[in-house]
């Protein structure tokens, strides 16, 4: 006679507890270079504005101050953005190694911190949970401002990291991701010290190495820093919102070039995989016409470009 299942058995399997949204802590120490690596290219992109009066930048200084912002914020947008956080393309695995090195060359963390970051915000974008929207005090003036500066910047210090293990395991298990991860603080010396060693043998001076690392360096690294947090502020309280999202996320087309298309944020969160953003008539997208060339020259493929039907579909005025 066959035993009757016991009360165990039909029991249904409990629900899985999903992982925390954070699981680390900052360390003191890593907060105090976070705070260096904050103020002192600030106050150098402040310096800048009556140096560029008084004695200015060389030819030589800003070829390197472009090079290395180009290559950098491109590293961020194209490589830790629309590659390894949405999937947006696929590519050679020398192509990823690159593209991993170029954006942690931005000091905006490394690779696997900003992807668990960035997909935890799309998972909870402008609501409880998200890491950085200027909405969590409340849409009145004092609780937008309070909630920009956060956005912006504030953020950053927050003590609780962002679980790595939920939001990015697929690079958490890639070897050269973790390679890259662990070389965080070499590559961050590289960024900020290959401007000057170049513009020391460009002029064959101390003058051109020390105006080379405030133009290529400082000032190069305090603008794109917060050419980046303007997309988490900025374009998430103003600008035009041509398509249907579920959240604030907005196009504001001043931060076109200076982001690499990254300010066309509204179709970005409508449609978070597409390898273009700026997808209207006139909307500049350089980092979409990169993984453009990255696919002509046989290194990428797979891009996920949008289509007309698919960009018709989400438009508001569609409806």
């Amino acid at each position: 006679m066959t035993p009757l299942p016991s009360a165990a058995t039909l029991a249904p399997p409990p629900a899985r507890t999903p992982k925390p949204l954070t699981e680390d802590r900052q360390h003191p120490i890593a907060l105090v270079i976070l705070w260096t690596m904050v103020v002192v290219p600030f106050i150098a992109l402040i310096a800048a504005v009556p140096a560029l009066w008084g004695w200015g930048m060389t030819w030589r200084d800003a070829v390197i101050a472009l090079v290395f912002y180009n290559v950098t914020g491109l590293g961020i947008t194209v490589g830790f953005h629309r590659y390894f956080t949405h999937g947006s393309f696929k590519a050679k695995r020398w192509l990823r190694i690159a593209l991993a090195i170029a954006g942690t060359m931005a000091i905006e963390g490394p690779v696997t911190r900003w992807v668990a970051d960035h997909r935890r915000h799309h998972a909870f974008s402008d609501k409880e949970g998200d890491p950085h929207s200027p909405w969590r005090y409340g849409a009145t003036v004092g609780g937008l401002t309070k909630g920009f500066v956060h956005a912006h910047i504030g953020w950053l210090f927050d003590i609780e990291q962002t679980s790595k293990s939920r939001f990015c395991p697929d690079l958490l298990a890639d070897r050269d991701i973790r390679r890259v991860d662990l070389n965080f603080a070499p590559l961050v010396l590289v960024s900020l010290l290959a401007p000057a060693l170049i513009g020391g043998l460009w002029s064959w001076s101390w003058q051109g190495a020390l105006s080379a690392f405030f133009w290529g360096s400082l000032v190069r690294i305090a603008l794109l820093h917060h050419t980046t947090w303007s997309i988490n502020s900025v374009c998430h309280i103003v600008g035009e919102r041509p398509f249907r999202s579920n959240d604030k996320a907005a196009n504001f087309w001043p931060l076109a070039l200076l982001s690499f298309g990254e300010s066309w944020h509204n179709l970005h969160h409508a449609d978070p995989t597409s390898a273009r953003h700026g997808v209207l008539r006139g909307q500049i997208d350089t980092s979409a016409r990169l993984i453009w060339i990255f696919e002509k020259f046989g290194w990428a493929w797979d891009a996920r470009w949008p289509k007309a039907e698919r960009i018709a579909a989400k438009r508001i005025d569609a409806a």
